[in-house]
Formats: C-alpha cells, sequence, structure tokens
C-alpha cells in the first residue's frame, strides 16, 4: 500500500502574515476595511440585503381549538388565551403604526409639492422682475443713442423729441406703481 516517492514539491510561496493592527477610531476601522477589500479586486463583495420590516402573523382562517364557556377550564387554557390576547394586540398595534407611517408620508409629500410650488412662484416673480429691468436697460440705452442723434443733427423739431419724453416718465411711473405692489422680501417664511 506503499505509494512510489513522488518528486519532491516546490515550496509555497509564503505570504507575510499581515500585521495586527488596532483600529483606533471609525475612519481608520473603515480604512482597514477598504484596504482589505481592496487587496483582491476581483473577489466578490458580500453586500447585505435589506432586512424586510417585522409584520404580525394574519388572524387564522379557520380556528380549531375553540375555548368552551363551560366552568373547569383546564390549567393550560389561560396560557393559551393569554397567548392569542398578545399575538392579537401585537396586530393592532401593528396596523395602528402602519397607519401613522402612511399619514406622516402623505403629509411629507403635500408639504413637498407645498414648498414647490411657493418656490416657482417665487422664482417665476424675480423672473419678471430681472426681465423688467432688462427692459428699462435697453430702452434707457436707446433714449440715449437717440440723444446723442438728435445732437448731431439738430435739424429736428422740439415737439418730437418732448413728446418721447412723456412716454418714458409714463413707463417709469408705471414701473414704480408695480414696485410698490410687491414686497421685495417676506417676512415669517
Amino acid at each position: 500500500n506503499m505509494a512510489a516517492p513522488s518528486a519532491p514539491r516546490p515550496p509555497r510561496p509564503r505570504k507575510d502574515p499581515q500585521p495586527l493592527v488596532i483600529p483606533r477610531s471609525a475612519a481608520e476601522e473603515q480604512r482597514l476595511r477598504l484596504e482589505r477589500l481592496m487587496r483582491n479586486p476581483e473577489k466578490t463583495v458580500p453586500i447585505p440585503e435589506k432586512l424586510n420590516e417585522w409584520a404580525p402573523r394574519p388572524p387564522p382562517e379557520f380556528v380549531r381549538d375553540v375555548m368552551g364557556s363551560s366552568a373547569g377550564a383546564g390549567s393550560g387554557e389561560f396560557h393559551v388565551y393569554r397567548h392569542l390576547r398578545r399575538r392579537e394586540y401585537q396586530r393592532q398595534d401593528f396596523m395602528d403604526a402602519m397607519a401613522e407611517k402612511q399619514r406622516l408620508d402623505e403629509e411629507f409629500q403635500k408639504k413637498l409639492e407645498r414648498n414647490k410650488m411657493i418656490a416657482e412662484e417665487q422664482t417665476a416673480k424675480r423672473r419678471r422682475k430681472r426681465q423688467k429691468l432688462k427692459e428699462k436697460k435697453l430702452q434707457a440705452k436707446k433714449n440715449k443713442l437717440e440723444q446723442k442723434k438728435q445732437e448731431k443733427e439738430p435739424g429736428q423739431s422740439q415737439e418730437q423729441v418732448s413728446s418721447e419724453d412723456d412716454e418714458e416718465d409714463s413707463r417709469e411711473d408705471e414701473e414704480k406703481e408695480d414696485d410698490a405692489e410687491e414686497p421685495s422680501f417676506v417676512m415669517g417664511r
């Protein structure tokens, strides 16, 4: 039963044992874990799945051991009743907690929608204001160019210039009224 002696095996390359490092902080512990994972990148990393939330057993479809109402119940009946009662209370508590969670989720979604609407209104209002300022600057630039042209060409009558100035003044008055109606900021938000 003796096997023929085989050729001696070449010695395995010995891995140097990793020095024992005791982490001093949570960050160092995480760094050590990452280093250990990155030593062999081909190896799959176990990712734990999300644990399912606990849910009570549904109430039984058919109750086999119905307790009688006669006197003289056995000594074990109280414990059966106690377990049934505890299970039912747990089920009711679970249903109440789920209803509360659902109510809070709905409230949160409504609040998000309300905040989004308010933000959109504010954005639109500021956009209108920026647009007004832009138009005002463009109008002022055009008026300035027209004045330069008029200075170069003194042949034009003064009546045309004064009518343009009146139109500009009326526009500015309208814009000032609009600005007075809209507060620049809102307190208490």
